[in-house]
């Protein structure tokens, strides 16, 4: 467990333990953060029950594994729940912890499943002064709230570079490995999505019904809607180029499909006739009037070549072998 004590009387940021829960409960001008970190499920539904009066109904949902992010009003508080990425994540094959806030008048108690780099940021931003020490504890949720979106946006940006990448290998390197990451991107992408959708309906929602502990910070709710929907729109954005490139790939696959096939037709289309002159007269009849011939043979030939000549002819008129459109 870590805290941070503000004494408006000292004008002075205390850090410390649980001992400074004592001091807030004596004096009613202060105001604490108590960031939980890897206490039992017993223990944290103690003291946030006992000493923070919260509803069980928001610690039951804190302490769950898996919980759609969701704003709760409660009487004396707030109840927040936000999915984040956890502390190994930079890229789109990343993990998710589940970030729940209690916003009181005087407390802001936050919990995490796991490490949160975007509560150790603001904490360290509060402690170091570069956050005003007498921030109220609802103006702090929401700066915090505002990282956890903030942490997306790097894996986002990162996408992009890597489409203008694949664009090119595409069209120059195609490969099944190329087409797997592709499948594996859009998957990825669709996950940020619905993670981006959940946290975007549920601030607009608290934007048009704001609940009474974060009444008075309309400014800080704009300005983490706003940010959740830039990064929505631009994973909206690299969702659907992922999937014009994977279908555009498809259909270069199967355009180069399709010229082999064409390919193998028109050699086969040559050899046929010429296949089926070889078979008439390689065959071991005694009487075949034109075997005969003392030039038959070079007869043959030029038939054949002729055949071949005219097939080839046809087929570049009408743009099947390149070097001119088709024929309409």
């Amino acid at each position: 467990m870590r805290a941070v004590l503000y004494d408006p009387a000292s004008r002075k940021l205390r850090q410390g333990g649980a001992e400074l829960l004592a001091e807030w409960g004596r004096d009613a001008a202060t105001t604490i953060w108590v960031a939980l970190e890897d206490e039992s499920a017993e223990v944290e539904s103690d003291l946030l029950s006992r000493r923070f009066g919260i509803h069980q109904l928001a610690i039951r949902d804190a302490l769950r594994d898996r919980h759609p992010p969701k704003i709760e009003p409660f009487e004396e508080n707030t109840f927040i729940l936000l999915k984040g990425l956890d502390a190994t994540s930079e890229s789109l094959d990343f993990g998710t912890i589940q970030l729940s806030l209690f916003v009181g008048e005087r407390f802001l108690v936050t919990r995490s499943s796991g490490r949160s780099l975007s509560s150790e940021r603001v904490f360290s931003e509060l402690t170091s002064g570069s956050i005003p020490p007498d921030i109220s504890p609802a103006a702090l949720a929401l700066l915090l709230c505002r990282a956890v979106a903030d942490r997306f946006l790097p894996l986002l940006l990162a996408v992009e570079k890597r489409l203008e990448a694949m664009e090119t290998e595409m069209l120059e390197k195609p490969s099944d490995e190329l087409l797997a990451e592709l499948v594996r991107q859009k998957g990825d992408l669709k996950r940020v999505l619905r993670i981006l959708q959940y946290h975007a309906q549920v601030f607009s929602s608290a934007r048009s019904q704001t609940p009474a502990q974060l009444a008075g910070h309309d400014h800080e709710l704009t300005d983490v809607q706003e940010q959740l929907d830039r990064l929505l729109s631009l994973a909206r954005l690299y969702y659907e180029l992922t999937d014009d490139l994977m279908n555009g790939y498809l259909s270069l696959s199967a355009h180069r499909l399709n010229r082999i096939m064409q390919t193998l037709t028109i050699v086969t289309v040559i050899f046929v006739p010429i296949t089926f002159m070889a078979g008439i007269y390689g065959m071991n009849f005694e009487f075949i009037p034109e075997l005969g011939y003392r030039n038959g043979y070079f007869i043959l030939l030029g038939a054949m070549l002729s055949v071949v000549v005219t097939i080839v002819a046809l087929f570049y008129s009408r743009g099947w072998l390149g070097g001119r459109p088709p024929r309409r």
